[in-house]
């Protein structure tokens, strides 16, 4: 069974430093507080491409003798590739799934220039993954894996070569999971160097490719997938990858895809950092995981790619998430002053209508209206909840709906 060695190791960091620095382990003051442990992040999100993912991509394509590649990636994997590309004047083609957000195609090309092209296609990565291998086959290029491969692995692993130099004592790491290749990688350099640190895992629960695996003691396809959580939307995590994080990993937790957005604007708010929803996931975890006091705790912000165009869908599922936004379908009577009538008995000063839609007249007399309310503080919606009742309303609550 393969598992990375440290020689591979050591080499693939003396190959990167050729092109980049090594990213910044920065003690973050506002985490440590709130966590009352040192809480360290590992910037990804300010290295080449804005990820870790060339690391990787570089090291696999530096260590290869290709004429020309092929991959697949939802984004921050392709923009490796592109960059290696341009730096080692390889030309490529590259399948990025059709939803990709155009501030992550437009760094693709901005970063392979005329050595690239992008070809959209595929619902998701592992549609898109499929067309790009058969594309590889067929046209008899070499195909740089995004994750499952022994070189990318090690590629990735100079993430946690770095921390051990920045950092003498590491008691915990967090670190994203999508199809395993940082935390393969990652965790066999640290487990070899610094065996009592515990590491935990994090995935999205919409793409819990890991979880589900590690129940079943194989990989498995999951039969559905949520791509909100993009970097990290993999269905099925690498046969190369999860042996090793079997081993090595000792714990991965779930993280719901409204407390990734929740996190995202509140490290914009508190410290100004623009963090994509994969990058977030293992400072959700600091929330949710039981860490000792005065512990020293990296977490790894894996990404910064995020397109300004998704923002209002973030601020929506966070305010959900939080308990300050909620949708409801309410049946109004069909006469004059109903809505006013809302207002008086249901709401209080503070509270807002921020949607408002009728629905087809059920009959003459009464007709559904689906309503979404803004309130100030989480515990006001058993106030809203009582005035509904208190004023002989028939309604319901609509539980994941949004208005985008």
């Amino acid at each position: 069974m393969y598992y990375p060695r440290l020689k591979n190791i050591a080499e693939a960091v003396h190959r990167l430093r050729k092109i980049s620095d090594i990213t910044p382990l920065q003690l973050n003051k506002e985490l440590s507080q709130r966590h009352r442990s040192n809480v360290y992040l590992k910037r990804e999100d300010m290295g080449l491409v804005r990820s870790y993912k060339w690391r990787g991509a570089f090291n696999a394509m530096a260590t290869a003798n290709y004429e020309s590649i092929v991959t697949c990636s939802a984004g921050n994997h392709a923009q490796g590739v592109a960059l290696s590309c341009s730096k080692m004047g390889l030309y490529g083609d590259i399948f990025m799934p059709a939803q990709t957000t155009n501030q992550k195609i437009n760094k693709v090309k901005q970063f392979g220039g005329s050595y690239i092209n992008v070809f959209l296609e595929g619902a998701n990565f592992d549609e898109s993954f499929a067309l790009a291998a058969a594309h590889a086959a067929k046209k008899g290029a070499g195909f740089i894996h995004p994750f499952d491969d022994q070189r990318v692995i090690e590629g990735q692993a100079t993430v946690g070569m770095e921390i051990v130099k920045q950092l003498s004592v590491v008691d915990y790491l967090f670190l994203p999971i999508g199809g395993g290749g940082l935390a393969a990688g990652v965790s066999s350099l640290i487990k070899m160097v610094s065996p009592a640190t515990k590491i935990i895992g994090v995935e999205p629960d919409g793409a819990a490719s890991m979880t589900e695996a590690l129940k079943a003691g194989r990989v498995v396809k999951l039969p559905t997938l949520s791509t909100f959580v993009d970097g990290a939307a993999v269905g099925q995590v690498g046969a190369l990858t999860f042996p090793i994080c079997q081993k090595n990993l000792d714990d991965v937790i779930l993280i719901d895809e409204g407390h990734v957005c929740t996190k995202i604007i509140q490290m914009y708010n508190e410290c100004g950092f623009i963090i994509e929803p994969a990058g977030v996931l293992s400072l959700c975890a600091l929330d949710n995981y039981p860490v000792p006091a005065g512990s020293n705790v990296v977490a790894i912000v894996s990404g910064g790619n995020s397109d300004v165009f998704r923002m209002p869908e973030i601020l929506e599922r966070s305010l959900v998430h939080m308990g300050l936004k909620h949708y409801f379908k309410v049946q109004f009577a069909q006469k004059a002053g109903s809505l006013k009538e809302f207002i008086l008995s249901v709401l209080g000063p503070g509270d807002d209508i921020i949607y408002f839609n009728y629905e087809r007249a059920i009959n003459r007399e009464m007709a559904p209206v689906i309503i979404g309310l803004q309130l100030q503080r989480a515990e006001d919606i058993h106030r809203i909840t009582a005035n509904m009742i208190g004023a002989g309303l028939q309604f319901e609550r609509l539980d994941g709906f949004s208005k985008l």
